[in-house]
């Protein structure tokens, strides 16, 4: 179960239960033994950077808390939290070699071999020389170590989701895109580029305002007259908005907003695409063009035979979107607007 593999993942990082006081005894006379000059060098660094080192220090005493590691057993089981993280890895195949075991979980040979004696004397595992080369042993579970393992994936994923059951929306997203911004940290790993497209909600409206603005002052020197004429835009929408024939939509990416488009009733039978924007970090995904899509597929449910949007020839990645989707150039005109010198252009399609 990918959440509870997850979880481990956290756990294992996140301290030890009394299980697992080996490991750290033993680490801390590796610690020790490696001291002079090195040693000297890692407590320099560590105060130097202390503000960040307490900061994961906290963060790693908050979550063991949270997910109860310290209490026993781990999730009101007979076994540490260490145990149960070999047991869950056991259960991804259906043999494992004790060496690949020890690696994937960089865990001392001694402690590992302590570990899986217990879980042999409880019937849980059972051990054998590799057939194909006999210095190798090989772990296998049994049935009753597959039920144990299933059991802890269940009570894993109970647990989890009692806790993000307990968070708003907006804090589930926050907590799921923190946690892979710090797998990406530690494992230099690229952050997943998911993203989905959703119906406007309170609260949008500001980061559109906002969005826009930052991205055409910064990207073509506009002046804050643009951020006025957005703010006008978005106000009207909210205050004059027919559900019926009127709707925006905003893009997320890996739970953030990132894009927004707004189909607005020009006339009776002409709809127009308003304010189409994607932040910098989140174009080549292919957003903008969905967002063109979700646009016109909205425009011809609503029963309009025509749309048209206003855009500005310096906009070039914006105009192949619009071609790509259909839209004609119908007309443009130099104007002076935002602090520049530009020409506006008008483009339409029919539904």
């Amino acid at each position: 179960m990918a959440v509870t593999r997850q979880q481990a993942t956290a756990e294992t990082a996140g301290g030890g239960t009394a299980g697992d006081r080996a490991t750290g005894s033993e680490a801390a006379r590796d610690g020790t033994a490696g001291g002079g000059a090195a040693g000297s060098e890692a407590a320099r660094d560590a105060t130097a950077g202390g503000g960040a080192v307490a900061a994961v220090r906290a963060f790693n005493r908050l979550y063991t808390n949270v997910i109860g590691v310290l209490h026993g057993g781990y999730l009101d089981t007979p076994y540490s939290l260490t145990e149960a993280r070999v047991i869950f890895e056991l259960g991804q195949r259906d043999t494992t070699e004790v060496a690949e075991l020890r690696r994937g979980l960089d865990i001392d040979a001694g402690y590992l071999s302590r570990i899986l004696a217990r879980l042999a004397d409880d019937q849980l595992i059972t051990r054998e020389r590799s057939g194909a080369d006999a210095r190798r042993q090989v772990i296998t579970l049994t049935g009753a170590g597959r039920a144990v393992q299933a059991g802890l994936d269940a009570q894993a994923a109970e647990q989890i989701g009692a806790l993000l059951a307990g968070l708003t929306e907006p804090a589930r997203r926050r907590l799921v895109g923190g946690m892979q911004e710090i797998t990406s940290a530690l494992t230099g790993a690229a952050r997943p580029r998911s993203w989905l497209l959703r119906p406007s909600r309170p609260g949008d409206m500001g980061w559109a305002v906002q969005a826009q603005t930052v991205g055409y002052v910064s990207q073509y020197g506009w002046d804050g007259t643009y951020e006025a004429l957005v703010a006008r835009i978005v106000a009207d929408f909210v205050d004059h908005r027919d559900p019926e024939r009127e709707a925006a939509w905003i893009a997320e990416v890996d739970g953030e907003p990132a894009g927004s488009v707004f189909c607005i009733r020009k006339s009776d039978t002409v709809a127009q695409l308003r304010l189409l924007y994607v932040t910098p970090a989140a174009r080549g995904l292919g957003i903008g063009a969905r967002l063109v899509d979700e646009c016109l597929r909205f425009a011809r449910g609503a029963g309009y035979a025509e749309i048209m949007l206003w855009t500005n020839s310096v906009l070039a990645e914006a105009r192949r979107i619009y071609q790509r989707a259909g839209f004609e150039l119908t007309e443009e005109a130099p104007h002076r607007s935002f602090g520049q010198d530009l020409i506006g252009q008008n483009w339409s399609r029919p539904l």
